[in-house]
């Protein structure tokens, strides 16, 4: 009951963080979702490191250590690369925004292709992606709650409570209280995975050297990447995939929005990947699990590092932990939440309605924040994926917009709206295609050589994605200069 307590306490400085950020300012919905675009170096650095320590890092990541040992290791990878690429990147995109007052990515993809239309297909891309990617912070708050209270309150119970604090935590704070919770989860997070990474090794196996040989001995290759199945192209293509789709997601997007000025990004570039060598201790802690709680199977991975902590500590110490996973799900799930509320009111109801006013698009974001709240916990109950899994799908859904995102930067206008919106439709089919199937390269086509087998579907759907965008913006354009019709005109 200790750990349950403190996990309580932690959830109410939370709420009361997000009420006081809040104070003295029009929640309106520039306000609301994107902080006034008057965010410094420090809050937009906590909303990107955000989406680094999520319960996915938090649980699954331990979990993927424990249950596939050197495969895991990709999650720490991605995100340095992607971090590397957004020195160039994010200025370009937050440049756009200013000068554009954007609130939502899908605003970015309507202003630069002049198209409504394409925003409404990018809005539906990104809520269907950002469905999984909730379902994953809720599946981490049941799981955590139910885990540091020994049981007492049951998983299905705790979910649906979790939901409801985020849902009203979101409608009160917007994106300011996501900032300033975020700074308490970071404090707590990196205390608590720092310490489990260092002491469960040295408690249980006096060190990490003796850990990785007691592991390997007792299940040989556990440690290195399979020659089938999640091999190196599997991982070399998984890294790539995730990288290309790490700001693709709709929340990281528009949190790119909130920064004062450009230079927060580069400056942001340069230490977000040493922040990201925290993930090692993730790491640790889930490898010392192989050995020390074995038998967790499939997606019960995910308890393990829940499991060892209440093996080996306090129940007060219990709590603490619990209380830093909490966090690792009310800021993300919060972030998804106000983006996919703001997007369907913004980027697909007011298209449908024209004459919608700012405020009407504002309270209707609010109002529909736990209308996919709801739709969230119903996916929650009903699918039976690892939370690794979820991501997994999620990242093959929303790179499908990398591609159009990258050309429509270039000065000269190289790919046009048609284009951009067929090779986003055949990217998401595929990808749809394979997960709805559950059908592999290797199972489709066994003739392959076994590098290709292994590629991640995301990949296959994202190269299907270029070729059709290609073949179709220059079928399009042929066919515009046969008409003498003029050509598109360039968003600048």
């Amino acid at each position: 009951m200790t750990a349950l307590l403190v996990v309580a306490a932690t959830v109410l400085v939370a709420v009361v963080l997000a009420v006081r950020a809040r104070r003295g300012r029009d929640m309106n919905l520039e306000q609301w979702s994107v902080g006034g675009r008057g965010f410094g170096s420090i809050f937009v650095f906590l909303l990107m490191a955000g989406e680094i320590y999520t319960t996915f890092t938090f649980l699954g990541g331990s979990g993927w250590a424990y249950g596939k040992g050197g495969p895991a290791f990709y999650i720490l990878c991605y995100g340095s690369l992607a971090f590397v690429m957004s020195y160039w990147l994010l200025p370009a995109l937050w440049r756009y925004a200013k000068r554009k007052e954007l609130l939502s990515q899908a605003d970015f993809f309507t202003a630069k292709f002049d198209s409504p239309a394409l925003g409404v297909l990018v809005s539906l891309v990104g809520v269907v992606a950002l469905v999984p990617y909730l379902v994953l912070q809720l599946k981490g708050l049941g799981i955590i709650v139910s885990e540091t209270s020994g049981g007492r309150i049951p998983y299905a119970v705790s979910i649906i409570a979790g939901t409801v604090v985020l849902a009203a935590y979101v409608t009160i704070s917007g994106v300011r209280g996501s900032a300033w919770t975020a700074a308490l989860k970071d404090v707590m997070i990196l205390v608590v995975v720092v310490f489990l990474g260092i002491y469960l090794p040295l408690h249980y196996f006096g060190g990490f050297g003796a850990m990785f040989h007691a592991i390997d001995a007792a299940k040989p290759g556990f440690l290195t990447l399979p020659a089938k199945g999640m091999s190196p192209s599997w991982f070399v293509s998984t890294v790539l995939l995730s990288a290309f789709g790490f700001y693709m997601w709709p929340h990281s997007f528009s949190a790119v929005y909130t920064a004062r000025d450009e230079r927060v990004f580069r400056r942001n570039a340069v230490v977000l990947p040493l922040y990201q060598l925290i993930l090692l201790f993730v790491f640790f802690a889930g490898f010392a699990a192989v050995l020390v709680v074995p038998g967790l199977k499939g997606s019960d991975g995910d308890l393990s590092l829940l499991r060892i902590t209440t093996k080996t500590f306090d129940p007060w110490f219990v709590g603490v932990v619990g209380g830093a996973g909490v966090l690792t799900a009310l800021v993300p799930g919060s972030l998804i939440l106000m983006t996919a509320a703001t997007m369907l009111a913004k980027n697909v109801y007011r298209v449908a309605r024209p004459a919608t006013s700012d405020r009407q698009v504002g309270v209707l974001a609010k109002i529909l924040v736990p209308v996919v709240a709801v739709v969230a916990l119903y996916f929650t109950f009903n699918g039976g994926d690892t939370i690794v899994s979820l991501l997994l799908m999620g990242y093959s859904l929303v790179t499908q917009l990398f591609p159009a995102m990258v050309l429509s930067l270039c000065r000269r206008r190289v790919v046009n709206t048609v284009g951009a919106a067929a090779g986003i439709v055949v990217g998401v089919a595929i990808v749809a295609a394979f997960t709805v199937s559950g059908a592999t390269l290797a199972g489709l086509a066994p003739w392959l050589p076994q590098p290709l087998k292994d590629l991640n579907t995301g990949v296959v759907a994202l190269v299907a994605n270029v070729l059709v965008l290609g073949v179709v913006t220059m079928i399009t354009r042929r066919h515009r200069a046969v008409r003498g019709a003029p050509t598109e005109s360039v968003t600048a």
